[in-house]
């Protein structure tokens, strides 16, 4: 498949900005055998003082940016065509939970790949007791991790409402879980919770979805902002799998990534600092479209 994608973010301030640094994390990745960047360019206005670029411990391409005059609004647009394989879904080689923990014992490396870092509470996700329960009966009624992690994707989007609006960026696992509600934000990092909470490594999915769905196919939710799902670590035989549980489906050729993290903290697509007072209003838009 052969996408092109436009992103724009705006940021409106209520009082003028006095400089700011900020890092962008929102150009698609090139991973093999998986998508590939064809083109890509980013813009700015206004126009930064300064921009560098470099890729993060996780793989994820960012770029720094640096203002020095004031402006009161900001305006960042992505353009890009991608490549995206269409990949069949994996055969379940996947071990029991139980061989899940010893497959972990085989591995000795801390690549940003490992399992290892996935495993444990990270800044936006909390093991909470409750919601390690809650995906245990996923657990229970399967036989293979891969169809647990399948199972609880399929669960959250049966119990869970999409709701844009019921929940900010701020919205911690725990409070999204007690109100069932969100956005893919939510539903992913309550799915990276309650796996973790298990003994499942779980990580966090930035990208895109496509914006017109084929033929006779329902619209994907999310479809007009960015997007997030989940990858879960399936075994020495199996790997990474990507789950997106807002849509009830494993990620397949109409998810772009941008790139992967432990949660949202580690890939969202813009943080930084800069002087002001008051407070901002932001926006976003997207337009994921197959090229013919």
């Amino acid at each position: 498949m052969l996408y092109d994608v436009r992103l724009e973010l705006h940021y409106d301030y209520d009082a003028p900005v006095q400089g700011g640094r900020h890092l962008v994390r929102v150009t698609p990745a090139s991973i093999s055998g998986i998508q590939r960047v064809i083109a890509a360019s980013l813009r700015y206005d206004p126009k930064p003082l300064a921009e560098t670029q470099f890729v993060d411990f996780f793989g994820n391409h960012v770029t720094a940016i640096v203002f020095r005059d004031a402006h009161d609004a900001l305006d960042i647009r992505l353009s890009a065509r991608v490549f995206v394989e269409d990949i069949h879904p994996p055969a379940d080689l996947s071990p029991t939970l139980d061989r899940l923990e010893q497959d972990m014992g085989r591995i000795w490396s801390l690549a940003p790949d490992s399992p290892h870092h996935f495993l444990a509470p990270s800044p936006r996700v909390d093991i909470d007791p409750v919601m390690t329960e809650y995906a245990r009966q996923s657990v229970v009624r399967t036989m293979s991790v891969q169809a647990a992690v399948t199972d609880f994707c399929m669960t959250i989007n049966r119990d869970f409402v999409y709701e844009s609006g019921a929940t900010d960026v701020a919205t911690t696992p725990a409070e999204a879980f007690a109100l069932r509600k969100g956005v893919c934000q939510d539903f992913a990092h309550v799915m990276i919770a309650g796996l973790r909470g298990v003994g499942i490594p779980a990580g966090y999915v930035s990208g895109f979805l496509r914006t017109n769905p084929p033929q006779g196919k329902p619209r994907l939710e999310g479809a007009d902002a960015m997007h997030a799902w989940v990858r879960a670590w399936c075994g020495l035989d199996v790997g990474w799998i990507e789950f997106d549980p807002t849509n009830a489906m494993l990620a397949g050729p109409d998810h772009i990534t941008i790139g992967h993290g432990r949660d949202y903290a580690d890939i969202s697509p813009i943080v930084g600092v800069l002087k002001t007072s008051g407070s901002h209003e932001a926006k976003q838009a997207v337009d994921v479209v197959r090229v013919e």
